[in-house]
């Protein structure tokens, strides 16, 4: 089963409720999907035993061979090929690409008809991975200025192992990043807040996973906090609410030293494996929902 955990903006404790679920559990591989940001090492302190230097391919042109007829410009829906036809006022062409505008589709490559585009290899960052005790441990980390996640993290969900319980650290907000990360996910727990602003942001992020159709429940983090319109909008739109954390000094007190919840309040564990149980009856019920419809 792969379990995403996501939230329509950040600071709500989606990497807390990933870290904590991952540590009740067994059997469990866990990737951290925010690239940009990942920092669930800082609780689960894998130990790194392999690193990969990730690549995207981008074209590079041989100009001996290219005559400019501006196909691979035409075809590239990311403007990321500029092409100068040689005329009476340029007496000689030019053709210019830029790598980070490129998603490395390959599509000018496959279309040049002179043959005068071939791909290489251009570094985006790095994929690290280990163990925490008898849990497996991925993420990856974006190079700083890369402008583009998602090829970074396709390349850390090939490591999915689906004889394995997965927990997908999503990064936060509702765009492409997200999507990359949570699509093909069992089930999506979203982390929100009792707040106006966590309110705006997950019916953006209910949204999303109802077009994507996986299956989702909330979390509730801070939840003596703010007002009950979140209660009321996931009561209104049939949400199930899978867990509330209250607002604990003690708790952010823990998570200001990298220390998990499940570790030294062990009434949670409890609570965490419960979550687990919830996302799989859901899961089921969402399941024979479609059938029916």
């Amino acid at each position: 089963m792969i379990i995403s955990v996501a939230s329509g903006k950040g600071g709500t404790g989606k990497t807390t409720v990933a870290v904590n679920l991952a540590l009740v559990l067994n059997n469990v591989q866990f990737l951290d999907c925010d690239v940009e940001e990942p920092n669930a090492h800082l609780f689960l302190k894998p130990d790194i035993k392999d690193k990969k230097i990730a690549t995207i391919q981008v074209p590079e042109v041989d100009e001996s061979k290219c005559n400019y007829c501006s196909k691979c410009r035409e075809i590239c829906a990311y403007n990321a090929i500029a092409v100068l036809v040689p005329d009476e006022d340029i007496k000689k062409g030019s053709i210019l690409i830029f790598p980070h505008l490129c998603h490395g589709c390959g599509g000018c490559t496959l279309l040049c008809p002179q043959n005068a585009i071939k791909e290489v290899g251009k570094e985006i960052g790095m994929i690290e991975a280990g163990n925490c005790g008898n849990m497996e441990f991925i993420h990856g980390r974006l190079n700083i200025g890369e402008i583009m996640s998602p090829p970074l993290i396709k390349q850390v969900k090939e490591y999915i192992n689906p004889l394995k319980t997965v927990i997908i650290d999503a990064p936060p907000g509702t765009s492409c990043p997200v999507i990359a990360s949570v699509k093909g996910s069992d089930f999506c727990i979203l982390v929100t807040e009792p707040t106006p602003f966590g309110l705006n942001d997950l019916i953006l992020a209910v949204e999303v996973l109802r077009k994507l159709n996986i299956p989702f429940g909330v979390v509730i983090n801070r939840s003596d906090i703010g007002d009950d319109k979140v209660d009321v909008y996931c009561r209104e739109e049939n949400i199930p609410i899978l867990m509330r954390i209250p607002f604990d000094r003690e708790i952010a007190s823990l998570y200001s030293r990298g220390i998990p919840i499940v570790q030294e309040k062990k009434e949670y564990v409890k609570k965490f494996e419960q979550i687990f149980d919830l996302t799989g009856s859901q899961r089921q019920k969402s399941f024979y929902m479609k059938i029916n419809l």
